[in-house]
């Protein structure tokens, strides 16, 4: 049985985003609820991987791989400097 993600574990891990966002003059998403639902499953993915994986991305199991997805993955600079916006849609420029 999958365990159930805490509204306060939410609003926590929101606030360890928003740090990073303006510490790398990027921003979250405007829309709360997205910000909400992607890290509810990063919340998910921790409890299941014991990491907090980015949930676009698929986790392996491969833990030296894996690691380029933990959130701020390893991938997301170049896709906000490219698109605007990380491929989940998370950080924006």
């Amino acid at each position: 049985m999958e365990e159930e993600v805490k509204d306060i574990e939410i609003q926590e891990l929101i606030k360890k985003l928003e740090e990073y966002a303006n510490k790398s003059d990027f921003k979250l998403n405007p829309n709360k609820k997205i910000v909400e639902n992607i890290t509810r499953g990063l919340l998910k993915r921790k409890k299941k991987f014991g990491c907090e994986y980015c949930p676009c991305r698929v986790v392996t199991g491969d833990k030296e791989k894996d690691k380029k997805i933990i959130c701020p993955c390893d991938y997301h600079k170049d896709e906000i400097k490219e698109k605007g916006f990380c491929f989940c849609r998370l950080f924006f420029k």
